[in-house]
C-alpha cells in the first residue's frame, strides 16, 4: 500500500486507474480508524476494487476556536494498518500546507444546509467540511466517495455541493456502525471515561424510542421529539444540544413524520459532544 502526500501524487495515482479501466473510490476520514470507517473502506473495495484511497487528514478548518483540533486523536500507524487490512489501495495523508497553500482564500459555503443543525451548533463547520471534500474530490477524481449515515447532516451538504457544483463523484452513504450496546461509533467516543460512556447510551435510547413509535404508527413530530426529550430527562448530566426532525434534503424541520424522515440528536456527554440518527423506515 502505497502513502502519498501531495495532490499531484493522488492525481497521477487515480487517472492511471481510470486509464486501466477501473473506478476510482475515495474514503475521506480525518484519521482514529474504527470499526465504523472499516465498513466504508470494505464498502468501497467492494465497488472498487484494488482503487481505493483513504484519505487521513485532520482539517483544522471544521473546527471552531474552542473545539478539540489539537487533542484531536492521531493514530497514523494504527489507521493505515487498518485501512490495507480492509482493502485501501493507497493513503493520502497530504500536510495542512498542501491542503491550504499560503495566501489560500477560497472556500466553499452550502447556505442554508450549512446552518442547520450541527451547523447551528457549530459555525464555520460545514464550510471547513465543504472546503476540503471539494479539494479531495478535485485531488482525486474519484467515481465515488464513501460517507458514514451518522455524519447525516454532513452527508445532506455534500450531496447538494456535489449537485450544485455538477460533480461527476458519486456519494455513497453507508449505515451507522454500534458497539453492541448501541453506542454509534466515533473517534470522539475515547474521550469518555467509563461512567460518561454509559451515560452517552442516551443518545442510542433516544433514537430507539423514537423507531419504535414510528414503527406503531406515531407521526405527530411533537410527540416524537417529546419522547425523545424524556429520555434525554432520565439523564440529567447529558446536556441536549439538539433534537430534530428534518428532511434529510433540506435538513429544514418536519411537523409529520414519514419514511425518509432524519431524526436527529446531538448532546454533550461531559466535555464530549457526540451525534446520532436514524433514517425512519
Amino acid at each position: 500500500m502505497q502513502i502519498l502526500q501531495t495532490v499531484d501524487e493522488l492525481r497521477a495515482w487515480s487517472r492511471a486507474q481510470r486509464c486501466a479501466g477501473g473506478q476510482v473510490g475515495l474514503v475521506p476520514t480525518m484519521g482514529a480508524l474504527h470499526a465504523g470507517h472499516a465498513s466504508l473502506i470494505r464498502a468501497a473495495a467492494q465497488a472498487c476494487p484494488g482503487r481505493v484511497a483513504v484519505s487521513i487528514f485532520v482539517n483544522p478548518t471544521q473546527f471552531g476556536p474552542n473545539e478539540d483540533f489539537a487533542r484531536y486523536p492521531r493514530t497514523f500507524v494504527a489507521d493505515c494498518a487498518l485501512a490495507e487490512q480492509e482493502g485501501a489501495t493507497v493513503i493520502f495523508a497530504p500536510s495542512v500546507e498542501e491542503m491550504y497553500p499560503a495566501g489560500a482564500a477560497t472556500f466553499v459555503d452550502v447556505e442554508g444546509l450549512s446552518d442547520r443543525l450541527d451547523g447551528q451548533s457549530r459555525p464555520g463547520h460545514f464550510r471547513g467540511v465543504a472546503t476540503v471534500v471539494v479539494k479531495l474530490l478535485i485531488a482525486a477524481e474519484p467515481d465515488a466517495a464513501f460517507f458514514g449515515q451518522k455524519d447525516a447532516a454532513q452527508v445532506a451538504v455534500l450531496r447538494r455541493m456535489v449537485e450544485d457544483f455538477r460533480l461527476s463523484t458519486r456519494i455513497v452513504v453507508c449505515p451507522i456502525v454500534r458497539e453492541p450496546d448501541g453506542l454509534a461509533l466515533s473517534s470522539r467516543n475515547t474521550y469518555l471515561s467509563g461512567e460518561e460512556r454509559r451515560q452517552a447510551l442516551a443518545l442510542s435510547r433516544a433514537v430507539r424510542c423514537v423507531e419504535g413509535l414510528f414503527a406503531k404508527g406515531e407521526r405527530n413530530s411533537d410527540v416524537l421529539i417529546a419522547a425523545a426529550h424524556s429520555v434525554f430527562a432520565e439523564v440529567p448530566q447529558v446536556r441536549v444540544d439538539y433534537v430534530e426532525l428534518v428532511s434529510w434534503e433540506s435538513l429544514l424541520p418536519v411537523t409529520t413524520a414519514k419514511p425518509g424522515t432524519l431524526f436527529a440528536v446531538a448532546a454533550w456527554v461531559g466535555t464530549t459532544r457526540l451525534i446520532d440518527n436514524t433514517i425512519l423506515r
